[in-house]
């Protein structure tokens, strides 16, 4: 069996629901690279946002989780927040395929763009978002977005936006 096929059925792919809420935020807390916030919010974006976030199981264990939204006034703009994959998982497409499942459902069968801001020194989602873009044979365009003089504690990196679409074949 090949490594994409395996991976395929090897998770369990679902929307959240509150109850993943205090998981998620311990994935995320688990990760020490993605901001942590207030375990209310995970909460929230796992009840109110579950028809554009997504979680994945492996053996009943969530590992992944990606939290995202639609900009206000339109459906074509999926905005992702944070994308989080459990370190055991890493390096084996999780966070991809969780993109691909999301741009399946029929609630994001609207979106023809995909957003999302990315610091400068997070690598990995660099390559994730500009491998998904070639993937899906669209562009990739990246731009500044918030400025670290813009946050309101010294430290916080630049944010630069990643814009990829527009999205024809969701595959």
């Amino acid at each position: 069996m090949n490594a994409v096929a395996e991976i395929e059925t090897d998770f369990h792919f679902r929307k959240p629901t509150k109850h993943d809420g205090s998981v998620v935020w311990q994935l995320i807390k688990n990760t020490k690279v993605l901001d942590l916030n207030s375990s209310y919010s995970y909460l929230m974006w796992c009840e109110i946002f579950s028809d554009t976030s997504i979680v994945a199981e492996r053996n009943g264990e969530i590992v992944g989780f990606i939290s995202g939204f639609f900009h206000p006034n339109t459906t074509d703009k999926l905005f992702i927040w944070q994308v989080a994959v459990n370190e055991s998982e890493r390096g084996k497409g999780l966070a991809t395929k969780m993109l691909y499942q999301l741009l399946n459902r029929t609630a994001c069968g609207t979106v023809q763009y995909i957003e999302a801001t990315v610091s400068p020194s997070n690598k990995p989602s660099q390559s994730l978002f500009k491998g998904l873009a070639k993937k899906l044979e669209t562009d990739c365009n990246i731009s500044d977005y918030f400025l670290s003089e813009d946050f309101p504690a010294e430290g916080h990196e630049d944010e630069l936006l990643f814009k990829i679409g527009p999205i024809k074949n969701k595959r």
